[in-house]
């Protein structure tokens, strides 16, 4: 998900998509206890999204 996409959608859905990508990975937190994890990589890529989200969102409100 590129920054410039997110800059498209409105607050109400990037705190939508903050909220979503959280549980997601909270759920893979959950199968890395039990050792189930089949893409360790999407770790970095969940947290590097909600990081793309909550800038944008700051941006947003700077703006206004």
């Amino acid at each position: 998900m590129k920054a410039k996409d997110l800059r498209e959608f409105s607050k109400e859905e990037l705190l939508d998509k903050h909220i979503n990508i959280k549980k997601e990975l909270h759920a893979l937190n959950a199968q890395r206890q039990l050792g189930n994890v089949d893409k360790p990589a999407n770790f970095g890529n969940l947290r590097k999204d909600i990081a793309r989200i909550l800038t944008v969102i700051k941006e947003s409100e700077s703006k206004t």
